[in-house]
């Protein structure tokens, strides 16, 4: 595959083990003790292949050209990152349902590196064909932005090691006042945050701040040196980062549960075949496999759909 890679990946071989706001990262962010966790040497989409009836609902001019172009955010494991540095190619859940499902459709994939925040935008303007980061599905996304839905994941907390100020579960924002959180550019978490500022107000409580960051690391080094209190991130991403013993971090739980896709510009003519492969992928059992592979077995679907609601 053809990968073009931003000037701020040299930075990402040592953080994906730690950084979890799948944005761009730069030089100098990375936390102590950060390194690259090696990928798991099972390759379940090898033995995939294509599958006719499937690659048959791409439309003619995608089926004679053979390539799709896809905006892919590498950012931190489990989802998406370079375990061997940024000059070879990316591992992850992400990589390999991509990578799989552009078999089942006969396909090659132009994966081309984009920070996260630039992705949605870029599908309408034609930049790319598809696009993955663990987009969680909205209603606010799904005004401007097709979905195909492939893992059930969500938004959840996180605190340093031995923090006791948040000692369950976050069920309610209103547990938070008086905290300073930290999440990343462009995310469901920065706009669930942002949207709810004025619950503790309403509650008689000092209103929570929100500290936004555009750098893979800095989230995570903020909660190490005591600038937040706690993270907003990915549930799968931060029960991963929890396991790793240098980031010394404390998963509280599901938060909000979002249904996790593809991304494609409105009305794309492409979603009925992303659909037909990921449904195939999860009845020959790949799927089963990949998710087991990276540890998120947890978060598995029955059957793709196209453009669900938001979870309530």
């Amino acid at each position: 595959m053809k990968r073009t890679r931003l000037r701020s990946a040299a930075a990402l071989v040592l953080l994906p083990a730690l950084a979890l706001t799948a944005c761009g990262a730069t030089p100098g962010a990375t936390p102590a003790g950060a390194q690259a966790s090696p990928a798991p040497a099972d390759n379940p989409v090898a033995a995939v292949r294509k599958v006719d009836s499937v690659a048959a609902l791409l439309p003619a001019d995608v089926r004679k050209a053979g390539t799709l172009r896809i905006g892919s955010s590498v950012g931190f494991p489990p989802g998406a990152y370079y375990p061997n540095g940024p000059d070879k190619a990316p591992a992850g859940q992400d990589i390999d349902i991509a990578d799989a499902v552009a078999k089942v459709l006969g396909v090659t994939l132009d994966r081309r590196d984009a920070s996260f925040e630039t992705i949605l935008p870029a599908l309408g303007s034609g930049k790319y064909d598809v696009g993955t980061g663990n987009f969680g599905v909205t209603t606010e996304r799904l005004k401007t932005v097709d979905f195909v839905t492939y893992i059930n994941d969500g938004q959840g907390f996180a605190v340093k090691k031995g923090n006791t100020t948040l000692k369950k579960r976050v069920t309610d924002l209103r547990q938070v006042c008086g905290l300073t959180l930290g999440t990343g550019a462009g995310t469901t978490f920065e706009t669930t945050l942002t949207a709810q500022k004025d619950v503790c107000a309403k509650a008689g409580k000092k209103p929570y701040e929100v500290k936004v960051y555009s750098e893979n690391a800095a989230t995570l080094t903020a909660l190490q040196q005591g600038r937040i209190d706690a993270i907003m991130s990915t549930i799968n991403g931060l029960r991963y980062q929890a396991a790793q013993p240098a980031a010394q971090t404390t998963f509280l739980g599901e938060y909000h549960r979002l249904d996790v896709g593809f991304a494609f510009a409105k009305n794309s003519p492409l979603t009925r075949a992303f659909q037909a492969a990921v449904d195939e992928l999860i009845k020959d059992g790949t799927y089963a496999r990949i998710l087991k592979k990276w540890g998120t077995s947890a978060s598995a679907i029955d059957a793709s759909r196209i453009n669900p609601p938001e979870h309530r």
